[in-house]
């Protein structure tokens, strides 16, 4: 599941950019009108469910050491803080900002 939503959201993304006349906006159709970071969101379930993985097959629970590495460095370090600062003061981004799950995929705000 989390592979699919983080290439899913990767091909609408490339998709988006591709478009001349999308140049300078802010993608917010598809899985990103209910994530700001779709393919950050499929990226981290990818590795909590090799984590679970892992621990169906007797690895001991220092294997959790994997996800949740990479759930603090797209949430706190490169990942989302990275993306979002290039875009703080945009009018755009910040209504999208305002609307729309900064992570989880959650219908968006009126």
């Amino acid at each position: 599941m989390g592979f699919l939503f983080e290439a899913i959201g990767d091909w609408q993304l490339l998709r988006f950019k591709k478009d001349p006349a999308h140049k300078g906006r802010i993608i917010k159709t598809g899985l990103w009108r209910f994530s700001r970071h779709p393919n950050y969101f499929g990226e981290v379930t990818l590795w909590w469910g090799i984590y679970l993985i892992a621990l169906s097959s007797g690895a001991s629970w220092p294997v959790i050491i994997g996800p949740l590495t990479i759930t603090f460095l797209i949430l706190k370090v490169s990942g989302i803080p990275m993306l979002e600062k290039k875009y703080e003061g945009n009018p755009e981004f910040e209504e999208y900002r305002r609307r729309t799950s900064a992570f989880f995929p959650l219908p968006p705000k009126p």
